[in-house]
């Protein structure tokens, strides 16, 4: 009976033991979920708090403001953090600039038909209203985008990886479309002023040419410039509330940056102005010659009226290495010897 009575006590021990480990890891993991249930935001963001946890649901808990204080949020929540400062989105031929891996140029067709490459910037924020923002996180943090640089997938909130991918997914081709709606309102010549050369190109190619390079006034395309810098402007805060069904994104501003010709346009280009650069220089050799002719015109007419005028100027006109000047008919003249 005594050794029974050991034995039980021993096993006792046993379970009581398992038991104190088992209520110690349990506090300690308990311990920690609660550390890492608080959260809080830099000045430059925005964060929305989804429920978490195995037996709770995922709706929106609530929202932390930019340069939060540390906040409880739930066990097992998750944060969406998404940008709160001005962001911008750049397409440029610089490689080492833009959004977008490489050379981006957004390439559209002038009214005319010519292809152009717009580059530019678009400045914007992201709107901070928390009504506004928990339908922004339904919509688009609830799904993963794909960036182009690779097959990669991420949440808008995952970082400058994930809302790159957004921008390229969502935002991009409403400002594609922008720019393609409203530089399709110009021809070419009426935005860049080289253009010009390419439809002159055509005209003589017709027989219709007149073969002189025609004037585009820089004021002009700069004004016109303007004009489709404030349109995209205009079309783009239309277009992105229509696109997303709300306004997003507030504080839209697109500049332009410039607006290139295709290569093998430019190259053209380049070989017609260095034409009609050689057409100007031979006619200015042209109108010299005809200046210099009648110059000597006039100074024929002058000697035939002042015959010693021309001898004047012939003596004038001898070199100073010419020590003896004999014209003929007995007559010469020399320098005296030094």
């Amino acid at each position: 009976m005594a050794g029974m009575g050991a034995q039980r006590r021993i096993f006792v021990r046993i379970i009581a033991f398992l038991t104190a480990g088992i209520v110690t890891v349990s506090l300690l993991v308990l311990g920690l979920s609660a550390l890492g249930s608080f959260d809080k935001t830099t000045g430059g963001e925005i964060a929305v708090i989804r429920n978490g946890g195995p037996l709770d649901n995922h709706r929106i808990r609530q929202i932390l403001d930019p340069a939060s204080a540390r906040t409880w949020i739930g066990l097992y929540s998750d944060a969406h953090k998404y940008p709160a400062q001005q962001r911008f989105y750049t397409i440029t031929a610089d490689p080492n600039r833009g959004d977008r891996t490489g050379e981006d140029v957004v390439r559209v067709p002038s009214k005319d038909g010519v292809e152009m490459g717009i580059e530019g910037t678009l400045y914007f924020t992201l709107n901070l209203d928390h009504d506004t923002i928990r339908t922004f996180d339904d919509k688009f943090g609830t799904r993963k985008f794909r960036r182009l640089a690779g097959n990669d997938y991420y949440a808008a909130y995952e970082g400058d990886k994930g809302w790159s991918a957004f921008l390229d997914t969502i935002i991009r081709p409403v400002i594609d479309n922008a720019l393609r709606q409203q530089v399709n309102t110009f021809d070419c010549a009426e935005l860049v002023s080289s253009c010009a050369l390419v439809q002159l190109g055509a005209n003589q190619s017709t027989g219709t040419g007149t073969g002189a390079l025609p004037a585009v006034a820089a004021g002009s395309n700069n004004a016109n410039l303007a004009k489709v810098q404030t349109a995209i402007n205009e079309s783009l805060a239309r277009d992105l509330v229509e696109t997303l069904s709300a306004p997003f994104l507030v504080d839209l501003k697109f500049n332009l940056v410039r607006i290139t010709l295709p290569q093998q346009i430019q190259d053209a280009v380049n070989k017609a102005q260095a034409a009609f650069a050689a057409v100007t220089e031979a006619q200015a050799r042209v109108a010299q010659a005809r200046a210099d002719a009648e110059a000597n015109r006039e100074r024929q007419a002058g000697y035939a009226q002042c015959p010693a005028c021309a001898a004047i100027d012939q003596l004038k006109a001898i070199p100073p290495t010419v020590t003896t000047f004999a014209p003929g008919s007995g007559f010469a003249i020399t320098s005296p010897q030094r």
